[in-house]
């Protein structure tokens, strides 16, 4: 299968898999919005056109949120593709505060594709929390989601200079918006 083709079954793929599902700010945007903005943001802000990286951001979500398993992604994707989902991929049966602690510990060890989707991921959700927030975040989660974010990238950086600069822009927006 060639590339472009790659690429639109995963999108297909991952839309099917987040179907019914929907981001959690005020907008309630359909979920698949968000993995196409972070593979979109990898191709025309990082200007990476590897496909397996791009179809990582694409499924990234697929492992923690919607059942997918890894031997699915594996099967369907290839084991490049697999391997970068699984390390941005949180083990949903630990605390919430141990998988937050967890993704800052490990952030320096990821894999250069792993990353890309890790800093996309943060990109998305940074401008998330600042222009659509969650309604039940009160004005202090959200800079503190802010301020883990930062900690999360600090391992991250290194990696693509746009990706990062448009991360420090998306902080700076969410400081202004936020009053800190």
């Amino acid at each position: 299968m060639n590339t472009h083709k790659r690429l639109l079954f995963a999108a297909s793929f991952a839309a099917q898999r987040h179907t019914g599902q929907n981001r959690k700010g005020e907008r309630g945007e359909p979920y698949i919005n968000h993995p196409l903005e972070v593979a979109s943001l990898i191709a025309n802000i990082g200007g990476i056109d590897d496909a397996e990286i791009l179809i990582a951001a694409l499924l990234h979500d697929t492992v923690e949120d919607c059942g997918v398993s890894d031997e699915d992604i594996r099967r369907q994707f290839g084991e490049a593709v697999a391997g970068y989902v699984l390390e941005v991929t949180d083990d949903k049966s630990l605390p919430k505060a141990e998988r937050k602690r967890l993704q800052v510990e490990h952030a320096p060890h990821l894999s250069h594709g792993a990353k890309i989707v890790k800093l996309a991921d943060k990109i998305s959700n940074v401008t998330d929390v600042t222009d659509s927030p969650p309604a039940d975040w009160p004005h202090e989660r959200r800079v503190e989601y802010i301020r883990w974010a930062e900690s999360v990238v600090v391992g991250l950086r290194g990696v693509s200079e746009p990706l990062e600069a448009h991360f420090d822009q998306a902080v700076a927006k969410a400081r202004i918006a936020f009053g800190s």
